[in-house]
C-alpha cells in the first residue's frame, strides 16, 4: 500500500476537519434559530370515547395447536404438508413444514392462510370470484387456490390457516378446517 505525502494527509485531514464542524455549526444554527416545539397534547384513550377499538387475536399456544392439528389430520392421511396460521393483519404466527413436503408449500401455506383472512372466507370460494374479478389474484400476498381457511369469532376473522402440498387444494382445506376446528375443543 502506497503510504501518502504529509502534504495529502494534512489537506484530507483538514477537509475533514472542516467537514465535521459545518456539520456540527449547521446543527447548532438550526436548533438555535428553530423555537421548541409545543408537547403533543395527550389523548384520552378510552372505549367510553370511542378512540380505541379491542381486537381479538389467537395466542401462539392456540395458533401452535391449530397448526399441529392440522399437520396431524395430513398425516393421518399420509399427505406431506406445510401449514400457516396467521394473524388478524396477516402477520404469520406459527408455520411447520411438514416431513418430506415440497418446497413450495411452505410459501403457498402462508399465502393461502393470509388470502383467508384478509377477505374472511375459504380460499376454495375465493377462488371462485376469480371468474367475475380476475384481478384479485394480482394482490401481493395471495394465493386464490383452495387450502385456506379463516377463523372467526363472532363472524370476524381474527386469523388465517393456510396448507399447502397435498395433492389437491380440497385436501389442503380439509385438514385447514381440521386445525380450525381444533380450537373449538
Amino acid at each position: 500500500m502506497k503510504k501518502l505525502s504529509l502534504r495529502t494527509r494534512v489537506l484530507t485531514g483538514a477537509v475533514a476537519v472542516a467537514a465535521l464542524g459545518a456539520g456540527t455549526f449547521g446543527a447548532m444554527s438550526a436548533n438555535a434559530s428553530t423555537p421548541a416545539a409545543a408537547p403533543a397534547a395527550a389523548v384520552k384513550a378510552d372505549a367510553a370515547n370511542d378512540n380505541l377499538q379491542q381486537t381479538t387475536h389467537l395466542t401462539v399456544a392456540a395458533a401452535t395447536k391449530a397448526a399441529r392439528a392440522t399437520l396431524d389430520a395430513a398425516e393421518k392421511e399420509n399427505q406431506r404438508v406445510s401449514v400457516a396460521v396467521v394473524d388478524r393483519n396477516g402477520n404469520t404466527v406459527v408455520t411447520l413444514r411438514g416431513d418430506v413436503a415440497g418446497p413450495q408449500s411452505y410459501d403457498a401455506a402462508q399465502k393461502k392462510a393470509f388470502t383467508a383472512v384478509s377477505w374472511n372466507a375459504p380460499t376454495s370460494e375465493l377462488a371462485k370470484r376469480l371468474a367475475n374479478a380476475p384481478t384479485l389474484k394480482d394482490i401481493p400476498g395471495t394465493l386464490f387456490l383452495a387450502g385456506g381457511a379463516p377463523v372467526q369469532v363472532s363472524g370476524a376473522p381474527i386469523a388465517g390457516i393456510g396448507v399447502a402440498g397435498a395433492p389437491s387444494g380440497d385436501l389442503d382445506e380439509k385438514f385447514a378446517q381440521a386445525g380450525v376446528a381444533s380450537l373449538a375443543r
